[in-house]
Parts: C-alpha cells; structure tokens; sequence
C-alpha cells in the first residue's frame, strides 16, 4: 500500500495528515476552517486519494499558518507514500469546466518542486477565506511533495468557482499522475534513472 502519516507540530498549528494514494476518494477532513475543509474533499475525492486530515491552528489571528501548514504536511505525505516513484506515469494535465469558470492544471512527479500559480480572483474572500491563501497552499503543498504543478484559471467570474476548478483540476491531475503505468514494468520514468535528483 503507497501511505503514509505526517504530523506536524508548531506554536502555531498541530496538523496530522494521513494519505493512501490507492483508495477511493474517501475522506476525513477537519481543519477548523470550513471552506479549506470543502476544497480538501474536492481534492481527495476527485483524486481519488483517500485522506484523513486533523488541523488546530491559531485562526483567531488568520487562517493563513493553518492552510500553509496543511499544505506542508499533504505534501510530505504524498511524497512519503509514492516513494522513490517507481513505475508511476507522472506526467498528466487536466482542463477542468464549472459553469463559467474554466482552469487548467498539469503536474510532473519530478522530485523537483516547483508552482506556477496564473490565478486571479475577483474578490478577496470566499465566505472567510482569504483568497490569497489558495496559492500558499499550494505552494506549499508543491514544494514539500516535489511536484512540479501549474495552475491557471483561463476565465471565470466567481471566485468560489475558480477555487473549486484549482481543486479539482489539481486532483485529476494528480490522480492520473501517480497511477502505476503497466507498460514501465516497475522503471523509473526517467531516462536518469532517477527522479527528484
């Protein structure tokens, strides 16, 4: 089973996240923070990685050191439970529609980290989220996964819109991407013979 379980403990957040990346989208998510908890079943089910994710964090100042944390400690785990990436397909893309907004997300499972983030939003909240803090998420989720991830929204209106297509763009991305590839017969996908180095 490619899983794995990170904790993360700081004066300012507690975070336990546990991933199995061959199960079925199921989740348990509990961040304290209602539409980073939306988003996360989004990128869950439609990755179909099942998660189970516990965060306390200091939201009486921001939510900002919770999402980032969040972020920090998904990626840790994907990157523990896909191991030295033996045989997945790595490369996948994805244009993902939800009424009027439209984005597109693509992802190597490189080992080297890297976020282009092309996402504007017309306004500065979602509910009580800062919209700000979807690309500290996933940078930070990016970088500590060793992926190399785009996102763009091409165009749309509505800002919760626009975060669910990052989402869910993301999760079918990923989804294709670190599904076993029968024709690598266990290969690194990799003319180095290695990734991430």
């Amino acid at each position: 089973m490619r899983s794995a379980t990170i904790t993360r403990k700081t004066k300012e957040t507690d975070v336990s996240v546990t991933v199995s990346l061959d199960g079925s989208g199921g989740f348990d998510i509990s961040t304290g923070i209602g539409f980073l908890d939306h988003m996360l079943e989004q990128l869950s089910r439609h990755s179909l990685i099942d998660m189970t994710i516990r965060a306390k964090g200091d939201t009486h100042i921001d939510f900002h050191h919770t999402a980032e944390d969040v972020g920090i400690a998904l990626g840790q785990a994907l990157k523990t439970a896909l191991g030295d990436m033996t045989g997945v397909t790595r490369y996948a893309d994805c244009h993902l529609a939800m009424d009027e907004a439209l984005t597109r997300a693509a992802v190597d499972i490189s080992g080297r980290p890297f976020l282009v983030w092309q996402v504007e939003f017309p306004r500065d909240k979602v509910g009580d989220f800062d919209t700000e803090l979807f690309e500290e998420f996933f940078r930070a989720f990016a970088m500590n996964a060793g992926i190399t991830l785009h996102v763009a929204n091409l165009y749309g209106s509505n800002s919760h819109h626009i975060a669910e297509t990052c989402f869910k763009a993301v999760a079918r991305s990923l989804r294709t991407a670190i599904e076993p590839d029968p024709r690598q017969a266990g290969r690194i996908p990799s003319t180095k013979g290695q990734l991430g180095g």
